[in-house]
């Protein structure tokens, strides 16, 4: 009885949240028709001029509403939600119809992107780099074009169904166009990666690593091959005829098909069909020996034995396919049901991703015309999605080769080992609280151990004193040390916070996973933010001892991810400054309230703080420039493509500031068009780590520098939740300065943008050292943490990013000079340095000149640059006074379906009562 009662109460608790929930959807739909019915206000607008304050809220309240009502056609809706972010037209329109985009210095994203990937297999063809971290290049280019596919050209053909197209505001082309463009660059590429591809696997077999072919298959291969098929691929595979009685199935995203041509007693050229099941290992090992690893693919091992595969019909041809459909799917777009867990609805969104609408068809073999021409039917895919390859298809299986490669061929195929080391801004053996408490540690990875940050969460979760943890997750490692020790804190009565970002695309399963696990475990987990990803990459430790609270802070570049840390170059701040806990502590408590509008002294916070930020520091830099004073500007990021800043930098340019970028891929500005981007220095660094960190810093001699999550895409700026940090630690802002400076002298692994959009290498005078910024940082992190040890010459770096110096850090300097000095001289326990006091958030703070490493004193980078960078060209007279820039407003936040009906129906209460103001 007492249980029937139960499951009554919970069916009574159903029904009253349907209810609720049904009459807040029927509120909203008759406050918007009943919006729609009342006459509009002179000259069409909605609401009265004076009541500015609230202008800008119901307007963007207003533009999100015809997503709230009955939909007639659910697709073209979301294709015009989609179109808007697009390209903003009303930004694109001047009074007159006409464009007012300049779009001379900027140039589309996706072909960009390409010539980003293509940068990428460059490194294929380097005789400088191992050989078989060469063919790990091949892998990285095919996955990154895997990715692209499903993304972008999917978005691009979504839109391209639309009667009236958008136009990119970077090259003013429609989503068609730029498919078109796309599709007729590719070929070179895909060429260019199967040669590179082809070589590459030749030259490994020299060196004992042999994929090998059907013809060289020997009779004790023949042998392994039939048992191992017999074995383990036969029980899980279903061959299957296309006829009339079997019809075309669903080829799923991704996966890799058999198809053969089959002839039988009746009838010939029936097409059949064996999925390469995914479950199993892709590389199937043949006989061999410790000097030669011979192996096949899953794929050759089931073309092999076709013919006991299909019974009577006879294999005359066969060919490998796979199908890349579109994955552009916005989660807050599915319908999320109020009762629904956002982890269902998260799996519900990854299953459909397999189903979407097919965008590309590769085929390595022999394929019959008619053959393809009906699979392409079956797809709905023009000729030109089809794109034939020599090479084999999806390489990620590449990477699993190296545990393979003969032990004796190791040291010459791969790079030498390098192991990330410890900061001398820490001491093993102290808590890592004492040690943050007394001095910020900045680690910047792969060259510096994550270990730092592992071990304060690990102290944290048994520390009594500690009382609160909270982080936001984006990426995360399978296996997790930090979510072990989020887990481990949970259990021992820590109050647990993990804002876990769900939408991560391609991470999506890997993050419900541990979401999963961490509830589970007592931790409280909750989601990103309806239409605005939670990107940040912030955790903050809260202790309560003495009779008050003391808060550690920890913000990156980069994901809290264990793996990652060792492959991507990024930042990790950790601080006990007060002023950043209490910015934090803000932070979380906004973001669990649903509140993206927070205000902060000291972070910067997207969508509404962060851009304001660099677009601030750029006007900064322009009155300076205009007013005869030297002005400079420093940019590091992986992306540029918000036309706000781009139109910004170019403006910059053109008052005379000195204008410094590194852009790892996505570039869409265009160096040295004259008069709109002259001088502009562009960097791009491919190497064996990921450039990933974001660095933004203003200054002749740089006095702000901000580290962040974001890139200066619109995405990330205005429809993400991202936070850029300052810098305030003088020793952690030199170290900044210190790596900046050697990844621009960079000459070996660097590029730099032309006119015209592409890249090319930075010349070297003769006699000039080559230096690659990646391996020179990889040595400076081993000699800073063996100090007085013998080490390689340090090549001189110019100091293109010159240091402020004010009195009170060359004190500091000479005192952390002075400390390292006698630390070298008599070894023991460091004395703690007392951490600067925090200057006004309003007023930019000085840096000071790079305090020597514990080192020899060769070791240490020139004070004075060796090489000053060339100023700005000056105009020849002064220029005519302009008009001071006006400061960027960051877009408002767009409300909740429950704001949106309040806004409606109380302007229809104003409209209809309350008369003319």
């Amino acid at each position: 009885m007492q249980t029937s009662n139960m499951f009554r109460a919970h069916d009574i608790g159903v029904t009253i949240r349907l209810y609720i929930q049904l009459r807040c959807q029927l509120l909203e739909y008759i406050c918007y028709l009943f919006y729609l019915s009342l006459p509009l206000r002179k000259e069409g607008k909605i609401m009265d001029t004076a009541d500015a304050g609230n202008a800008a809220n119901l307007d963007a309240a207003t533009k999100t509403v015809p997503d709230a009502a009955p939909e007639t056609d659910s697709v073209s809706t979301d294709l015009e939600h989609r179109a808007a972010k697009f390209a903003d037209n009303e930004t694109e329109i001047d009074g007159e119809g006409k464009r007012k985009r300049d779009y001379s210095y900027t140039q589309n994203r996706e072909v960009s992107w390409l010539r980003f990937d293509n940068r990428v297999l460059d490194e294929a063809f380097d005789p400088s780099v191992p050989l078989f971290e060469r063919f790990k290049f091949v892998s990285i280019f095919s996955s990154n074009l895997d990715e692209w596919f499903m993304i972008r050209v999917g978005g691009l053909t979504d839109l391209s169904a639309l009667k009236k197209q958008p136009s990119d505001n970077k090259s003013n082309m429609t989503p068609s166009e730029q498919l078109a463009t796309l599709l007729s660059l590719l070929p070179e590429y895909l060429e260019k990666h199967d040669r590179a591809f082809e070589e590459l696997e030749e030259a490994l077999a020299a060196h004992g690593l042999i994929h090998v072919s059907a013809q060289d298959l020997t009779d004790a291969d023949m042998v392994s091959l039939h048992k191992s098929f017999e074995t383990q691929v036969a029980p899980v595979i279903s061959p299957l005829v296309i006829d009339p009685r079997h019809p075309f199935p669903n080829l799923r995203n991704g996966v890799l098909y058999v198809l053969t041509s089959l002839d039988g007693p009746e009838e010939s050229g029936v097409l059949g069909m064996i999925e390469v099941p995914p479950s199993l290992d892709r590389i199937v090992m043949l006989p061999g020996d410790d000097r030669h690893m011979r192996y096949v693919l899953l794929e050759d091992l089931i073309i092999q034995e076709l013919g006991s595969c299909f019974g009577s019909y006879v294999p005359a041809g066969t060919a490998t396919i796979r199908v890349t459909r579109n994955a552009d799917i916005d989660p807050d777009g599915e319908g999320v049901e109020e009762e629904e867990d956002y982890r269902l609805h998260m799996k519900k969104v990854l299953k459909k991703r397999m189903r979407l609408q097919p965008i590309r068809l590769e085929v390595e073999g022999t394929l019959s015309k008619n053959h393809e021409k009906l699979i392409r039917k079956e797809l709905g895919l023009t000729p030109e999605r089809v794109f034939h390859v020599r090479s084999s298809l999806d390489q990620g299986y590449i990477f699993a080769l190296e545990d393979m490669i003969p032990k004796s061929e190791r040291a010459q195929l791969l790079y030498s080992p390098f192991e990330p080391q410890l900061s001398p801004m820490v001491k093993k053996g102290v808590p890592m609280r004492e040690q943050i408490e007394d001095h910020d540690v900045l680690l910047f990875y792969p060259y510096e151990s994550m270990d730092p940050l592992l071990d304060l969460l690990r102290e944290a979760s048994t520390d009594d004193s500690c009382i609160t943890i909270k982080i936001t997750l984006y990426r995360v490692a399978k296996h997790s040390r930090l979510c072990e020790s989020l887990i481990a804190a949970a259990e021992n009565g820590k109050d647990v916070t993990v804002l876990m970002e769900l939408r991560a695309r391609f991470d999506e399963a890997n993050n419900i996973a541990w979401a999963e696990r961490l509830e589970d475990a007592g931790c409280t987990v909750i989601y990103g933010q309806e239409g605005y990803k939670v990107h940040s990459k912030i955790c903050q430790i809260t202790y309560h001892d003495g009779g008050k609270f003391t808060r550690i802070t920890c913000l990156g570049t980069g994901n809290f991810n264990e793996k990652t840390a060792r492959l991507y170059s990024d930042f990790m701040l950790m601080t006990a400054h007060p002023g950043i806990g209490e910015d934090g502590n803000a932070f979380f408590r906004n973001l669990s309230l649903g509140n993206l509008a927070g205000r902060y002294k000291y972070l910067r916070v997207a969508p509404i703080g962060l851009k304001p930020q660099i677009m601030g520091g750029l006007d900064r830099e322009i009155a300076r420039a205009r007013a005869g004073e030297p002005a400079q500007a420093f940019l590091k990021m992986n992306s540029l493509t918000d036309r706000d800043v781009i139109d910004k930098i170019s403006e910059a340019c053109e008052a005379g500031v000195h204008v410094i970028l590194i852009v790892r891929g996505i570039c869409c500005i265009k160096a040295n068009v004259p008069g709109k981007t002259d001088g502009l220095i562009v960097h791009q660094i491919v190497g064996r780590f990921l450039e990933h960190a974001r660095v933004y810093a203003f200054g002749a001699k740089i006095d702000t520098v901000y580290l962040s999550s974001a890139d200066m895409m619109t995405r990330n700026t205005e429809r993400r939740v991202e936070i850029a940090y300052p810098v305030k630690d003088p020793v952690c802002r030199q170290l900044v300065i210190k790596y900046m400076n050697l990844q621009l002298a960079d000459n070996v692994k660097a590029r730099q943008l032309t006119v015209d959009g592409t890249w090319e290498p930075i010349p070297r005078a003769e006699g000039e050292a080559a230096i690659n910024s990646q391996d020179e940082l990889m040595k400076l992190a081993w000699r800073r943490s063996h100090p007085g040890l013998e080490s390689t010459p340090v090549p001189e770096i110019p100091t293109l990013l010159e240091p402020f110096v004010s009195d009170a850090d060359a004190k500091l300097a000479a005192e952390e000079e002075a400390r390292e000095e006698a630390e070298a001289a008599a070894p023991a326990p460091a004395p703690k340095h007392a951490a600067p006091a925090p200057a006004p958030a309003a007023a930019p703070e000085p840096i000071p000149t790079p305090a020597p490493e514990p080192a020899p004193k060769a070791a240490a980078p020139a004070a004075a640059p060796a090489a000053a960078p060339k100023p700005a060209p000056a105009p020849a007279a002064a220029p005519a006074p302009k008009p001071a820039p006006r400061p960027y407003q960051a877009p408002t936040p767009q409300p909740s379906r429950l704001a949106r009906a309040g806004h409606l129906f109380g302007e229809a209460f104003r409209t209809l009562f309350g008369g003319d103001r």
